[in-house]
């Protein structure tokens, strides 16, 4: 049986097609479906990338632990694939996930939120102001 007949979700793009990173790696920047908020970055290699489609939960490769993790396995906080895109160039990804529970270990809803700038209180996004 092919890779291709075990998957859950069918990818238009195939692992080989992608640009890796010099340890093999893709990174995933991963937003809320609903709300587009960014909630964190992570790296699939090939078997992560597949599991992801075969699973439909988000499964990344751990730089730091050298493996391969599945989001929320562990916290119950998981990530349920909504979309994924390729940018231009074939060398990062956009996950579109329903997050169960939060993203970060912190504990807190996304995983960016050390501020080191915010001219928001200067300038008024034009797209924000239709949400007030």
């Amino acid at each position: 049986m092919s890779i291709n007949e075990e998957l859950k979700m069918q990818p238009k793009l195939q692992w080989s097609e992608l640009k890796k990173d010099s340890n093999g790696l893709v990174p995933v920047v991963v937003m809320d479906y609903k709300t587009d908020k960014l909630l964190m970055l992570a790296y699939m290699n090939e078997e992560a990338y597949y599991n992801t489609f075969k699973t439909g939960l988000m499964t990344y490769y751990s730089r730091s632990r050298k493996e391969q993790w599945v989001k929320g396995l562990t916290s119950g906080h998981l990530q349920y694939v909504k979309s994924i895109y390729a940018d231009c160039d074939l060398d990062t990804l956009v996950a579109k996930v329903l997050q169960v529970g939060v993203p970060c270990h912190t504990g807190a809803d996304t995983c960016f939120f050390n501020e080191i700038v915010n001219l928001d209180s200067i300038e008024d996004n034009p797209a924000k102001m239709l949400k007030r």
